[in-house]
């Protein structure tokens, strides 16, 4: 088993009791990417390490003249965020997940949040919501608490369900946020709902104003990273085998 390596930058913030990890990699609409990536932003998160493996693809971002790693850290006091720029092949899941969970131990981080997409068969922006699945009788109080219903059947493979497998393993409270959107094409429509139910959980208010007004950029600036997922989803057979083209 290759090694994932998960480096820290030195960042000096104050100490709490408890600590949040969010995480957010593509997936169905790219609903993890939009929605970490907007809290990052909005927070104004500080870059504070970055997650490496040898059988990443070699791929480097370039942000305000700063190289950035594809798969990045954040923080800002007691909440983390690790982001993910490039989909989560099978290859390296496992490690992937593993490395995840041995930061949060090392970490003494208290629960973790991931935002994700559900298929939906319906078209209509009204009919978009999100649902919660968790591992922990204290994700279950909160939901409770904010009125998110619960995801209550289906299958999960792939990624996902290797990150419900290692966090009950490793006893860290998980919530998963499932958002129904489109798995075929970036949603950022569903990802401004995915935000907002976020928000309300970590009691923070998030202006979506400017993700709403860019919704048609963004649905073609990610064209791209969207079909990279589709052909990674696939190779979990997650998806069917014919999908349709992004944008053709």
């Amino acid at each position: 088993m290759n090694e994932i390596r998960i480096s820290k930058r030195i960042n000096k913030t104050k100490k709490v009791s408890e600590k949040i990890l969010l995480l957010g990699f593509p997936g169905n609409g790219l609903i993890g990417t939009f929605t970490i990536s907007y809290l990052i932003s909005h927070l104004q998160m500080k870059l504070v390490g970055d997650v490496s493996h040898p059988d990443l693809p070699p791929t480097l971002f370039i942000e305000n003249g700063e190289v950035l790693g594809p798969i990045r850290i954040y923080r800002r006091e007691n909440l983390y965020a690790i982001i993910s720029d490039i989909p989560i092949f099978p290859e390296i899941a496992s490690d992937f997940v593993i490395s995840i969970a041995e930061f949060c131990r090392r970490n003494k981080i208290n629960k973790v949040i991931v935002p994700s997409g559900v298929d939906t068969q319906s078209a209509d922006s009204k009919d978009i919501k999100t649902y919660g699945l968790s591992t922990d009788q204290s994700f279950e109080k909160i939901m409770y608490e904010n009125e998110l219903p619960k995801f209550i059947a289906g299958s999960i493979i792939g990624t996902d369900a290797a990150i419900i497998t290692t966090f009950r393993n490793y006893k860290i409270p998980l919530l998963m946020m499932y958002t129904t959107c489109h798995p075929f094409f970036p949603d950022p429509e569903a990802s401004v709902i995915a935000i907002t139910s976020l928000s309300k959980l970590l009691k923070l208010h998030v202006d979506t104003s400017d993700i709403q007004k860019r919704i048609d950029y963004l649905k073609i600036q990610h064209k791209n990273k969207m079909q990279e997922t589709i052909d990674a989803l696939q190779s979990e057979k997650q998806l069917p085998s014919k999908v349709p083209p992004i944008y053709r």
